[in-house]
């Protein structure tokens, strides 16, 4: 089952290329723009694992290691507008 996924995102890698880019990127940048800007560690937390997804997507690495990264990415992500929103 797990080669098959793999096999299909290596296929249409770029297709999920481009959706990766459009949702990290964006979410990336609402996070900041929420409030991750005024704290030095939601910065940081924020644009490590935006800039090791794009790192991956550029260097053309696996799509298992760029579907964890950008995973990663969009779960801090969204904690951290969960939390901008309700404080």
């Amino acid at each position: 089952m797990e080669t098959t996924v793999t096999n299909e995102m290596e296929f249409n890698r770029f297709g999920f290329i481009a959706v990766i880019l459009l949702i990290v990127g964006c979410l990336g940048g609402l996070t900041v723009g929420l409030g991750a800007i005024q704290d030095t560690f939601s910065l940081v937390a924020v644009v490590v694992p935006t800039m090791i997804t794009l790192s991956f997507l550029i260097a053309v690495a696996p799509m298992q290691w760029i579907m964890i990264a950008a995973s990663a990415s969009v779960f801090i992500d969204i904690i951290l507008i969960c939390y901008y929103l309700l404080a």
